[in-house]
């Protein structure tokens, strides 16, 4: 009897909870019902641990609104980043390529004749030191700081110098404070601009519409003159293992960014991945320690899966993540031990030649005979040497 009351009791429930959630009566209209629609968004949260004292911050280096060529607001962008987990984001509009600008004049010029005909895909275009910046390029950035004021997260203002890709290729200012005076003809002046108003500059996507790696002219001349602070790895679903050697042999922090245009949920979640993320390793998300971790180059890229770094910063990151706890040691003096994984990340771990998936929130066992130590590669992780990923040598 008691347990046909529970069954009774859980079916009342789940009848009750679905009754409350499908419609219910407008206030003013009584002809009218409303779907219950939830007054929440909940946001998912890629936990990892401390390393080295430091707070591992979320966050993304390169994003586009509708103020460049991107396909939402600062005020979606920012919403979205707080639902996808980060804590600090970039906006990084195009300085002189702003294709959605140009739609937007055209259409308030009221030239509605032309709707169907190409437009000027930069306002600035061919003739930008006669024509100059027509617009405030701050605005995006001041929107998405305003937004960001409810959910915690923080903002880094940017801009990206957006030249040919093929033989100058595009950069990253970040933590600018004028964007309006960023822009020069030449595209050196405009990167010495940026940096004059304490700036860094971030290399982007080194190998878009490239054949190869190898560095051009330009590159070299801003990589020798140390114009550049950082370079992306990755970006969207681009990897660059080479430029991981060049970011330590030139000092760069690495960065994965996801350099979105549209919405991340059509890009990475519906596809079942993570967005793209630099890790920043850093005392808190104010913008100072922002700065302060850039800097000092504390940072990894990660990028569906993968994750890349300086190898002594991958190894303490994966120690951190990944816990080894001895359960039992028999006669022999065998150990068995736990791998537990108390993080949002999936490893791949090779013990000689049998590779085992840690996945988040997981353990598994493993055994290691009496005076032997424990030695693995991760092979999801990525380290500027030959051997591409990290070994690990354990003693018990």
């Amino acid at each position: 009897m008691k347990r046909i009351l529970t069954i009774v009791a859980v079916i009342a429930t789940a009848t009750m909870a679905n009754a409350q959630s499908i419609y219910y009566q407008d206030k003013t209209n009584c002809d009218m019902k409303r779907h219950t629609l939830r007054d929440d968004v909940l946001r998912k949260e890629f936990v990892l641990p401390e390393v080295n004292g430091y707070k591992v911050l979320k966050a993304d280096l390169h994003s586009h609104t509708i103020y460049s060529d991107g396909s939402v607001t600062p005020e979606y962008r920012v919403r979205e980043a707080w639902v996808d987990g980060l804590d600090v984001l970039a906006i990084t509009e195009h300085v002189e390529y702003r294709p959605t600008e140009g739609r937007m004049l055209t259409y308030l010029k009221g030239y509605f004749s032309n709707a169907m005909k190409p437009v000027n895909n930069s306002v600035i275009g061919k003739a930008a030191d006669e024509n100059g910046i027509l617009v405030d390029l701050n605005v995006s950035n001041n929107l998405a700081i305003s937004a960001a004021a409810g959910y915690g997260i923080t903002i880094i203002p940017g801009m990206e110098i957006t030249r040919k890709p093929e033989t100058i290729g595009h950069y990253n200012a970040l933590f600018v404070k004028d964007a309006n005076t960023i822009y020069d003809a030449d595209p050196v002046a405009s990167i010495k601009k940026a940096r004059e108003q304490g700036a860094i500059i971030m290399h982007n996507h080194p190998g878009w519409r490239r054949k190869s790696l190898e560095m051009t002219d330009f590159e070299k001349q801003v990589y020798s003159e140390g114009l550049i602070d950082g370079v992306e790895i990755m970006n969207g679903s681009e990897f660059y293992p080479t430029v991981v050697r060049r970011a330590m042999e030139n000092k760069l922090f690495m960065a994965a960014n996801t350099d979105i245009h549209g919405t991340t949920s059509m890009d990475y979640t519906n596809q079942g991945h993570w967005r793209n993320m630099t890790f920043i390793l850093a005392k808190d998300a104010s913008l100072k320690s922002v700065r302060e971790a850039l800097d000092k180059k504390r940072t990894l890229a990660y990028s569906f899966g993968t994750l890349a770094g300086d190898e002594k910063l991958v190894k303490e990151f994966f120690l951190a993540c990944v816990k080894f706890e001895t359960f039992r040691i028999d006669k022999n003096g065998k150990r068995t031990m736990r791998m537990v994984n108390n993080t949002s990340m999936d490893f791949v771990i090779n013990f000689g030649g049998n590779p085992v998936q840690l996945r988040a929130f997981t353990s598994r066992n493993v055994s290691v005979a009496k005076g032997n130590s424990l030695n693995f590669t991760v092979e999801n992780l990525w380290i500027p040497t030959e051997q591409k990923h990290p070994s690990f040598e354990l003693e018990f």
